[in-house]
């Protein structure tokens, strides 16, 4: 061989060990080309026998396409994945990156849209040597917003066991896998909420927090999470969809912000703190606070005229009489009649955010959907009632003509816990942003709400000019306070009709019953011809001891009564499930969230939706009509308002086909739906 061709022979010999000594690309199976989302298995480098070898699928997606998370939410399918290795190699689990949310017709997807890479860490044993074949049976969905495509590929390599060079694609990759948490992260599970406490230092910055959790059905996907820092402890409080029933660990990945940056947490049952400061969207969604206490103010000073209140105006009536007596008597009965509102506002909203903590799925106005409070509510109307017409007089009951602080202060109890359970304009805000604050701030915002509530009757205590307005006090107060008692009978029969349908004629039948018991004792108790004043508290105390044995009794024959008949719109009747695929059907959607007790929801009713213009107008659309009832507890219906950042009903939202919701007044004129749908 001549001299010259040893150099040619050395360089050919170099290439082909570096033809052999680097992976084999991939192969695709047969009609691979046709993928919307094209794979790819990347082995990193040769293997070493003994350590890690790291492979990566290698995705590229279509324009308008996407791939999914291993949770892949609400819709969708996470990849599956069938290893064929040779002997003593192990595929471990699948790495990752960061997904973002896609919501697509009211379901929340975790997906990738732009290119991206799963990497897969491989264990090598020590005897390893040659060429490994490596092979893998990818099943995944490929999906637009509007279509998804079930896909699937064969990918293979030849892996040579030694040294050889890396693929420097790897850094890049890796770099976008969330690092794994050293220290671990604690969680409580209750029926309502996941609270997980991760570690992470203060200084971390937070722009758009987000937990992606790794367990399926746990959490509602769709709805808002609420992020707090407690330290060096970041606290995401998570709403449950309530179809799992437990975890004994919660692992998952939390997003930092919009550029892909997180971080793999693994929780273990703990103690998760409690309180801190808000961060995040939820935190940068909620009005300032001086803002949210403006809207409480003054959605208690709208809500005197909302119909909600309507049935309680008999007894602010007869109060604002008896305020033109005399200029300190009116300044006391108006502080009386503030502390009484006041107090009532925050006692509700103290149970309130005491039940919600507790894991109930309760909302504001809670206090209606309970058979025993309607109960007592009605024992109570029937005596006021009764008391108003003159049937009989108790010196001690609060809504005699004696009046004083007691009976302003009653009149103020009995005012807020009946007028609050709808909501009214700028009402709606404030409420909702209380089940999100901390409980101090959320106790405040209730009491500025019963301030505001109470605050035109403090007015007329201390200011001489609006009291001069008022009627001289007379005779005439007599008759006034026997009219009253028409209103206040018809508070009485409004109550024993939601008894009806909150459980149906017996129940009511039983309701009744017990009113018409302590309307007997309260009438004897008046009439008896005692002169010693421990025989009668004897038994105003036997009978309060009599009636509060009856109203447990009576609230625990209820019984859910039956469905509820049809109105001029066949709705269909509220799920998320039913709302999504009537949104995926790319028709309008009106969703509206009414109670038997709520008056304002009623009103609406019959001046803007009940109506057979309204119906027609759907109709010639194809408007989809949805009703949400609330009037007995449902707890899907809570997590919805909750969502959406209200506390109460009424709540109208309009889905305009392809877009989100739209929240609509609270206060409906004729032509408001109508025209909505004529847009459409």
């Amino acid at each position: 061989m001549r001299a010259s061709m040893i150099p040619f022979l050395k360089a050919l010999l170099s290439l082909l060990v570096l033809v052999f000594a680097a992976p084999s690309p991939a192969q695709l199976a047969q009609g691979s080309s046709t993928h919307h989302l094209a794979a790819e298995l990347v082995a990193e480098g040769p293997a070493r026998p003994g350590e890690t070898l790291t492979l990566a699928l290698h995705f590229r997606p279509e324009p308008g396409w996407h791939g999914y998370w291993s949770n892949p939410g609400d819709a969708g399918l996470g990849m599956r994945l069938e290893w064929s290795l040779p002997e003593g190699w192990r595929a471990g689990e699948p790495l990752y990156p960061v997904p973002h949310q896609l919501l697509i017709a009211g379901l929340m997807n975790h997906v990738y849209e732009g290119e991206y890479a799963v990497l897969v860490p491989v264990t090598v044993p020590q005897g390893a040597a040659g060429i490994a074949p490596i092979q893998v049976k990818g099943d995944w969905l490929a999906c637009t917003d509007k279509i998804c495509v079930p896909e699937s590929a064969t990918l293979s390599l030849r892996v040579p066991v030694g040294t050889g060079a890396r693929d420097p694609r790897f850094d890049q990759w890796r770099a976008a896998l969330p690092p794994l948490l050293d220290s671990p992260a604690r969680f409580e599970l209750t029926a309502s909420t996941l609270r997980i406490a991760v570690p992470l230092p203060a200084s971390v910055e937070l722009a758009h927090p987000h937990v992606f959790l790794s367990s399926e059905q746990l959490i509602d996907y769709v709805a808002p999470q609420v992020f707090r820092r407690s330290g060096d402890w970041l606290v995401a409080e998570l709403p449950r969809k309530g179809l799992a029933k437990g975890a004994d660990s919660v692992t998952g990945i939390l997003k930092l912000d919009d550029k892909g940056d997180g971080v793999t947490f693994s929780a273990r049952p703990g103690s998760v703190p409690t309180g801190g400061e808000r961060v995040g969207d939820a935190a940068n969604a909620l009005a300032p606070l001086w803002l949210l206490l403006g809207a409480a103010l003054a959605g208690g000073l709208l809500l005197n005229l909302m119909p909600c209140v309507f049935p309680i105006l008999s007894l602010k009536a007869l109060a604002l009489a008896r305020a033109g007596e005399s200029a300190e008597g009116a300044r006391r009965e108006g502080l009386a009649y503030t502390a009484g509102v006041i107090l009532a506002c925050v006692a509700l909203g103290a149970l309130l955010l005491a039940l919600r903590a507790a894991g109930s799925e309760i909302g504001w106005a809670f206090q209606l959907q309970e058979p025993g409070v309607v109960v007592a509510l009605l024992v109570l109307a029937t005596a006021i009632t009764a008391n108003l017409a003159g049937l009989y007089e108790l010196p001690s009951f609060s809504f005699t003509r004696a009046g004083g602080r007691v009976s302003a202060f009653s009149t103020g109890l009995l005012a807020a816990f009946v007028a609050t359970p709808c909501t009214g304009p700028f009402m709606a805000a404030a409420m909702g942003a209380a089940l999100l604050l901390p409980w101090w701030e959320a106790l405040l915002l209730f009491a500025v709400l019963g301030f505001g509530l109470a605050l035109p009757f403090l007015l007329l205590g201390y200011v001489p000019a609006l009291r001069r307005m008022l009627p001289k006090p007379g005779k005439w107060m007599e008759t006034f306070r026997h009219i009253l008692a028409v209103p206040m009978g018809l508070t009485a029969l409004a109550l024993l009709w939601l008894a009806w349908r909150l459980g149906g004629l017996g129940f009511a039948a039983a309701a009744a019953g017990v009113a018409i018991v302590a309307l007997t004792l309260l009438a004897a108790l008046a009439r008896a011809p005692w002169t010693f004043a421990l025989p009668r508290k004897a038994s105003l105390l036997g009978g309060a001891l009599a009636l509060l044995v009856l109203v447990p009794i009576t609230a625990g024959a209820f019984a859910p009564s039956a469905a509820r008949e049809e109105g001029v719109l066949a709705a269909t009747p509220f799920s998320e499930a039913a709302l999504a695929q009537a949104r995926a059907a790319n028709k309008p959607v009106f969703l509206w969230f009414t109670a038997d007790w709520c008056l304002t929801c009623k009103v609406n009713e019959g001046v803007s939706i009940e109506r057979e213009g309204t119906k027609a107008a759907f109709e010639k659309a194809g408007v989809v009509a949805m009703r949400g009832d609330w009037t007995r507890r449902d707890p899907e219906i809570t997590r919805f308002l909750t969502a959406h950042g209200a506390a109460g009903v009424p709540l109208y939202l309009w889905y305009a086909p392809g877009k989100d919701g739209e929240v609509l007044p609270q206060v409906l004129t004729p032509d408001t739906l109508t025209e909505l749908a004529g847009r459409s």
